[in-house]
């Protein structure tokens, strides 16, 4: 079906199917927010933050919501096997993802697998684009994604138990529960995710073999008020899963991949007038085994242990100037089947400024510098300035300077590590332009990225692969992000879309960065009246390339999902609902012979008591 084709079947839909369920808005008396520096200096860069009407219509994995929300472009080795993202056309490493304020990106492979959590699990999901390592250390070269449990103290007790069927024989559950008073606050959910994924490959005689998987994810989330000035908040989450690795086109599998996630971090938060003191006590680990034939008891294994101290003093000398201190120590120790067993440390100072010399401007400075005691760290910093000349306008500009760190992988891998690597460094500018008209926010943002002593593993002269800093790598591109909401009685309607144009050009080669995109849109849209709801997505990927010498590609595609959701009861006790996923039976892959699912569809009951 053409492109033309889609967007006709897009316009007849808006008619009678619109995004999703507004959620009724409860005024909470206080929320208290882990990851302050996410809304207090991010001022200068574009910030998407996600509704919880808009977690709870992408109810599987992390890759779904962001896919389908967002600029990010992902690519998956078949439905829910290993997802990594391109943000900004950097590589998956160069995305930092931020837990409660913690960067948690595997000290293993330097990444986050998306598939490995659940976004109902979360109650609060924003996307920072742009360089933030001053703030968030390593990773954080292309953007942030960020994962917080805000807390509420209100007397409450919500409960909600969200149960999913769909093809492949695929089950999902899902139960959350939330209670608090004034003085105390909690949060727990538990995740269940289950299937065969034994789905066809369309055009062809082959389905998904040895795709089956199936996970659980546990989390916690508990406040207490100790007096009026001084709060104690602990988050605890946990994710096992156990995946049979597809094969592919051209090749069976028989592998199995084991992982096993732990994160549990204490929080002592204190407001003393114009000082707020915060002091964080964290503890990682991640844990995998790899099977390459899953009849078999032989495996290899990978495992890392992190403990993170770190204190935040805040000190707000007026109202137009606020300073931030953070200090920060980590310790990793990483062992493996294939890794030498190794300690990493690392010490870190940062500070932070926002000043509004007048009430239509404002700007703000980060600054960090780590030592550590494997490589030597460069300075790095961010400047950034938000002016407001009209009220329907806001001008943002940001520079900084942002890096990764080597891997456990990377240094220490048996007979390949390289201990004498450096970090990948990275400059960038950008500039946003933010227009707001009544109901309709419109934003663009252009931006240029650098990248320095970009590590590449690449075979020696003896065949024996190692990593280097060799890369040099430079990305520009546009984004786009529009949200219109109307209410025209009970009836509302709204509207979300993303664009992104990127190019990401191996300076040596001249050639675009393999897995990038050069166009990637999304849009939503949704209606709601009274007790029904629909929704309709649709995710356009350009073109990519699967050789570093562009000879060999991937063709675009067009994927587009809808459904609808009734509720039943005065109080909406009971949700039923109803999703078409790939509504067109769309025949592509976003991975080299690896095809994602055709035409399929899924079935929920959601219990709100």
């Amino acid at each position: 079906m053409t492109l033309k084709k889609h967007f006709a079947f897009c316009l007849l839909l808006l008619c009678q199917i619109i995004w999703a369920q507004q959620d009724t808005i409860v005024s909470l008396k206080e929320v208290l927010i882990s990851d302050a520096q996410l809304n207090k200096f991010s001022n200068s860069q574009s910030v998407l933050q996600l509704t919880d009407s808009v977690i709870a219509n992408n109810k599987t994995s992390l890759t779904t919501l962001l896919n389908y929300n967002s600029v990010i472009y992902f690519k998956e080795n078949g439905l829910g096997m290993v997802s990594s993202p391109s943000f900004r056309g950097t590589t998956a490493s160069q995305t930092a993802v931020i837990w409660n304020g913690i960067n948690i990106n595997s000290q293993l492979n330097g990444q986050t697998d998306f598939n490995t959590i659940s976004a109902q699990d979360f109650n609060s999901v924003a996307i920072r684009a742009g360089g933030g390592s001053a703030i968030y250390g390593s990773s954080a070269i292309g953007g942030s994604i960020h994962l917080n449990s805000d807390l509420s103290f209100a007397n409450k007790f919500d409960n909600r138990l969200q149960l999913n069927y769909g093809s492949f024989n695929t089950l999902g559950l899902n139960y959350k529960m939330q209670i608090g008073t004034e003085k105390f606050s909690s949060q727990a959910s538990i995740s269940r995710n289950s299937s065969d994924n034994d789905y066809a490959y369309l055009n062809t005689n082959k389905k998904n073999e040895n795709g089956q998987f199936y996970n659980t994810s546990l989390n916690v989330n508990l406040g207490y008020k100790l007096d009026a000035k001084n709060v104690l908040k602990f988050y605890s989450y946990l994710f096992d899963g156990e995946r049979h690795f597809s094969g592919t086109l051209a090749a069976p599998s028989k592998s199995k991949y084991v992982d096993l996630n732990t994160r549990n971090l204490v929080e002592w938060m204190g407001n003393y007038n114009h000082f707020t003191s915060k002091l964080k006590m964290a503890f990682l680990t991640e844990k995998y085994k790899y099977f390459e034939n899953a009849t078999t008891s032989i495996f290899t294994y990978g495992e890392a242990k992190t403990a993170t101290a770190k204190y935040d003093l805040s000190y707000k000398i007026n109202s137009n100037i606020e300073l931030n201190s953070v200090l920060d120590y980590t310790q990793t120790k990483g062992n493996g089947s294939d890794i030498v067993e190794d300690t990493r440390k690392i010490g870190s100072g940062v500070l932070l400024l926002k000043h509004r010399p007048f009430a239509k401007f404002l700007y703000e400075i980060a600054v960090r510098k780590e030592i550590t005691n494997i490589y030597k760290c460069p300075v790095l910093f961010s400047v950034g300035t938000n002016y407001t000349p009209f009220s329907f306008y806001q001008l943002k500009l940001n520079a900084s300077r942002n890096f990764r760190i080597p891997t456990f992988n990377d240094l220490y891998w048996k007979g390949s590590g390289n201990p004498d690597l450096k970090p990948e460094s990275s400059y960038q500018a950008e500039i946003g332009h933010v227009f707001k008209f009544k109901k309709t926010t419109f934003s663009l943002t252009n931006y240029y990225i650098k990248i320095q002593d970009l590590l590449q593993w690449s075979p020696g002269v003896d065949g024996n692969w190692r990593p280097n800093n060799v890369g040099k790598v430079a990305t520009y591109g546009a984004e786009i992000l529009l949200n219109h909401a109307q209410k025209i009685g009970k009836h509302q309607f709204d509207l979300t879309a993303t664009y992104a144009y990127t190019v990401s050009e191996d300076e040596l080669k001249k050639k675009q960065l393999i897995y990038v995109p050069y166009h990637k849109f999304t849009a939503s849209l949704g209606y709601s009246f009274e007790k029904f709801a629909a929704h309709c997505q649709y995710l356009y990927n350009g073109e990519v390339f699967t050789s570093s010498d562009n000879y060999y590609s991937l063709d675009d595609y067009l994927v587009s999902n809808v459904g609808i959701d009734y509720q039943f009861g005065k109080k909406k006790f009971l949700q039923l609902g109803f999703d078409v996923l790939n509504v067109f039976n769309e025949s592509y892959e976003n991975v080299s012979v690896r095809p994602m699912p055709g035409r399929n569809y899924t079935i929920n009951l959601t219990f709100n008591f």
